[in-house]
């Protein structure tokens, strides 16, 4: 059985690009004649007409959308192929798709500053998800790379620690609870809560901790950014337990204080994460090198001490 070639998929889609045989001749610098012998070809061997003319204008027939879909997956493919052969020769002609969940975009901010110092030449794609989303790229290979706070143990995932997520209990300037020292945890359970969107890992851990105490949070609104709830504290809506370095601006200009609760801050730890069977490109495999190495010197992306009040 004879197969259809590359070359021909190439000309069937100018064709099917243009609608119009002389057009693809002149895009592909090729004469009309030896594009329509490459269509009647294809039209051979799969035995049945790619296109139809009516009137003046050509119109593909479901045979010819068929293989222009299947021309289209083939041929972006080899594109790929070939783009991802030029990454082997060097790191500065490829890629980075990293997705990061909201709460830690700021600290990948900094840290993809400092690494595009290093490699200027590398195209990143960085998305900003929540959680779930972040795990579903994973999941589907639509990512080279994540950071998010705890990684599944069962979506064959492989995870390295970089960073401390230090969690704190914030309030307004004026809230009643502001410069006492040792707040017991029942006392700051019985305010109103500002809490992010179920699935979040930050609310996760929040309700985790004052659940192993016998506690149930009160929430008095659900929001789905870090950046809404802060703006809602500071209005006076109520407490809300949020990564610490996420506030850096708002703590140094004093709109939001850290209260000095029992058993805070909560402890949790930023994951940079891939694909356990994903072949990292040489870009990616530079950015995970890049990110442990600036994990253990300290130098870049740790959060700045702050002392609750």
């Amino acid at each position: 059985m004879r197969r259809l070639t590359l070359r021909q998929f190439r000309v069937f889609e100018a064709v099917a690009r243009n609608l119009s045989f002389s057009r693809a001749a002149e895009e592909l610098h090729l004469s009309q004649p030896a594009v329509s012998m490459q269509i009647k070809g294809i039209e051979t061997i799969l035995g049945q007409p790619l296109t139809e003319q009516i009137g003046k204008k050509i119109f593909l027939t479901d045979a010819g959308r068929e293989v222009l879909h299947a021309s289209q997956a083939i041929t972006a493919r080899l594109d790929d192929l070939q783009h991802n052969l030029a990454q082997l020769k060097s790191v500065d002609r490829g890629s980075l798709r990293l997705a990061v969940t909201s709460t830690v975009n700021a600290v990948a901010t900094n840290i993809l500053v400092h690494f595009r110092g290093r490699y200027p030449g590398v195209a990143v794609h960085l998305g900003v998800s929540n959680r779930a989303e972040v795990l579903e790229q994973l999941a589907n290979n639509r990512i080279d790379l994540a950071i998010m706070g705890q990684v599944p143990a069962d979506l064959g995932l492989e995870a390295v620690r970089i960073m401390d997520n230090p969690l704190v209990v914030i309030a307004p300037p004026d809230h009643p609870l502001v410069g006492k020292r040792k707040i017991p945890v029942e006392q700051v359970a019985a305010e109103p809560f500002l809490v992010r969107e179920a699935g979040s890992g930050t609310r996760s851990a929040m309700e985790r901790f004052f659940a192993e105490r016998g506690l149930e949070i009160r929430s008095s609104m659900e929001m789905s950014s870090n950046e809404a709830i802060r703006q809602a504290v500071q209005a006076g809506l109520g407490l809300a337990v949020l990564a610490l370095q996420t506030l850096e601006m708002e703590l140094a200009f004093n709109r939001l204080v850290v209260l000095n609760v029992e058993g805070f801050p909560i402890v949790r730890h930023w994951n940079l994460a891939h694909r356990a069977d994903k072949r990292l490109s040489p870009a990616a495999q530079a950015f995970k090198q890049f990110v442990i190495a600036e994990a253990a010197s300290g130098k870049r992306g740790r959060p700045r001490a702050t002392r609750p009040r």
